[in-house]
């Protein structure tokens, strides 16, 4: 019986792997920095040679996984594990990574995009445990996101579902590649970034000035964060405008779909109830009573882990 599996969370930075057992649980952990790795041949050496260290660690063969599922930052086609072209990794552009990963390793494996991989992972093991039908969505420098669906991941006609981050919430927003008024372009770490100096360049006054030295350039969201929890007046205002942006899509979303939770994760996520409190309120303000009194908001669990065990998951859920 196949009783674990190995997730691979591919980031621009770094790669994190994770052993995990059949619950869910991480046994084994390995990582290594993508530009340690430059190259595909190198990366798979790479990742070849962590799995090993991870069953070592734990005195099991290669024959006790299920497969291997990777989650890269960009556009899969993931019938075929086809990677068209990643974010911010140069040199991985038309790669047939699930079949380069078979020859090396001679295990099942699978490659998706990582968000789709977080909102498996989240309702296989995390906050969404459960659950049937839930959409996730990861907090940070974008907005990403991923549609679990009666179980199973929907990942649309050419495999590019799940894009809430470019979902439009202004008829006549702001442009970016991806079309206009996307909500990233409103509450992405920079944005949010972007308008708190803006506001505060106008002559308003926050907590937020104090905790940067007076360094405006030094604004993050965790110090705008740290402010609202203190209850500064600009930052909780802050706050209530990413939430009401996020409602604005996710209101557009239950109605399309109407899943059972929203589950929602990443660096903005992690700020709590100054983020949940006013974004179910603004949710509310936004949806007939039928639709909200249904529809969960909750905290993603997994953190950081939850790229490396959707991946892993996914492989013990396919075999499954």
């Amino acid at each position: 019986m196949k009783k674990y599996a190995v997730g691979v969370d591919f980031g621009g930075t770094g790669v994190k792997l994770a052993l995990v057992n059949a619950q869910g649980k991480i046994v084994a952990r390995e990582h290594f920095a993508t530009a340690g790795a430059s190259g595909q041949a190198a990366w798979l050496d790479a990742v070849a040679a962590a799995i090993d260290r991870m069953l070592h660690a734990r005195r099991l063969k290669k024959s006790a996984l299920a497969g291997v599922g990777v989650g890269v930052p960009g556009f899969v086609d993931f019938e075929r594990g086809f990677i068209h072209d990643l974010t911010n990794v140069p040199g991985w552009t038309a790669v047939k990574l699930a079949d380069m990963m078979m020859k090396k390793l001679g295990l099942p494996a699978y490659v998706d995009n990582d968000a789709n991989l977080m909102a498996f992972g989240e309702i296989m093991f995390g906050g969404g445990k459960n659950l049937k039908t839930a959409v996730f969505l990861t907090l940070g420098t974008g907005v990403g996101g991923g549609i679990v669906l009666d179980g199973q991941v929907y990942r649309g006609a050419y495999s590019m579902a799940g894009e809430l981050g470019h979902i439009s919430i202004e008829r006549n927003g702001v442009a970016s590649p991806q079309g206009r008024g996307g909500l990233e372009q409103y509450i992405g770490n920079r944005r949010i970034v972007e308008r708190a100096i803006k506001l505060l360049k106008t002559g308003r006054t926050s907590k937020v000035t104090a905790l940067c030295d007076g360094d405006l350039e030094k604004i993050t969201p965790k110090l705008l964060a740290q402010a609202a929890h203190d209850g500064d007046p600009f930052a909780l205002e802050l706050f209530d405008y990413v939430a009401d942006c996020l409602a604005t899509a996710l209101a557009s979303v239950t109605y399309l779909l109407q899943p059972e939770a929203f589950i929602i994760g990443g660096g903005v996520a992690a700020s709590g109830k100054i983020l949940f409190e006013p974004l179910r309120k603004h949710l509310e303000a936004r949806l007939s009573p039928h639709f909200y009194k249904r529809i969960k908001v909750l905290p993603a669990k997994l953190g950081n882990d939850a790229g490396a065990v959707g991946g892993a998951a996914l492989a013990l859920k396919t075999l499954e």
